[in-house]
């Protein structure tokens, strides 16, 4: 079906764009040029209407009411320049050291205070099906080094995957690793996610700090609650952590030695055994974090009364490593000049 796009609200004087994308299925995905963010996901429900499978709001107004900015959960959003936390916002560079905003704490978080989700970009039809956001960064935006050129391009499919693309380039080095911070509930939001069954193909996460930032160290799953290589109900897991899960979680490398260039390979599955709805996740990304919304603000909601807050949703942020840029041994998380970033991560739908 064509892609259609309308009025999503108005910025700074200026209209902001929002862009639907449907399949042959009845599958319809919402992106907005406002954080080049995906706003819904909606599947038919097998009655005649629709369930929504994401957190967001059907307005560019529900981005900027008071819960929500006093909550900041960063739904659906692009997460750049650097996706989770920096500690201290401190890092160095061939023996030059940089400052970044702190916005957790002590630490950076998902790019700083006015990041890649709270930025308007620029957006263009490339296919049918298919959107591309592009945004330039400005060197010192954030404290980050180098003018950065990035994209993303959303491709819907008629198998009901939504794949995502992110590229990028710089003229100085500089630390980059994208994500979309979408938070699923596969129930359509009629209960929590305590219901739903997660597998995760990972034999370790990365061990936090007090800080909650990695720091170099790994703990094996084996033998742990965190151990989800087989699907485990949410409702089991969650009984061993006091603020849910929010774990870093390290894949299998890619089986050639070119990380950038290998396929995506599916890491996850989630599935809502009521519907009978399933999300896999593929990606050519090292890790993802787990989260399972322990902090969101239960004062959110859809303008339909879809009901968020905490365990209402998840998120899956495949992205390089936390703190990538002070890891010892991690190589992939400073891109410099006439190299090209690459990632890609799909999200799978069964309904």
């Amino acid at each position: 079906m064509p892609r259609t796009t309308t009025k999503f609200g108005e910025l700074d004087g200026k209209s902001v764009a929002l862009h639907t994308l449907e399949n042959a299925n009845g599958m319809r995905v919402k992106l907005s040029d406002y954080g080049a963010g995906i706003t819904s996901i909606g599947v038919p429900d097998g009655k005649g209407g629709r369930a929504e499978l994401i957190t967001g709001f059907d307005s560019l107004d529900g981005y900027f009411g008071e819960a929500y900015r006093a909550n900041a959960p960063y739904f659906g959003g692009t997460i750049g320049r650097y996706a989770s936390r920096i500690k201290d916002g401190k890092f160095s560079i061939g023996g030059e050291s940089y400052t970044l905003a702190v916005n957790d704490g002590s630490n950076h978080l998902h790019g700083g205070i006015q990041a890649f989700d709270k930025r308007v970009w620029q957006s263009e039809g490339v296919g049918e099906n298919s959107i591309k956001f592009t945004l330039h960064s400005p060197d010192g935006e954030e404290g980050y080094p180098g003018n950065l050129d990035v994209s993303i391009t959303y491709r819907l499919t008629e198998d009901n995957a939504l794949e995502m693309h992110f590229a990028g380039t710089t003229d100085k080095a500089t630390p980059l690793s994208m994500t979309n911070h979408a938070y699923f509930n596969l129930s359509g939001f009629t209960e929590t996610i305590h219901g739903h069954t997660a597998r995760i193909d990972a034999a370790e996460f990365l061990t936090p700090d007090e800080t909650n930032i990695p720091v170099g160290e790994r703990t094996a799953v084996a033998g742990t609650a965190a151990d989800l290589r087989k699907a485990t109900k949410l409702a089991d897991a969650l009984e061993h952590f006091p603020t849910g899960f929010e774990h870093f979680y390290a894949f299998a490398p890619p089986t050639t030695s070119a990380p950038a260039a290998a396929p995506p390979r599916e890491v996850a599955e989630f599935t809502h055994p009521a519907s009978g709805r399933k999300l896999a996740v593929l990606t050519t990304e090292p890790g993802a974090l787990f989260y399972t919304g322990y902090f969101t603000s239960d004062e959110l909601k859809r303008e339909n009364g879809d009901q968020f807050g905490r365990y209402r949703a998840f998120c899956f942020e495949s992205s390089r490593y936390p703190n990538g840029p002070n890891l010892p041994g991690v190589t992939d998380a400073v891109l410099r000049p006439g190299e090209s970033y690459s990632a890609t991560t799909i999200y799978q739908f069964t309904f």
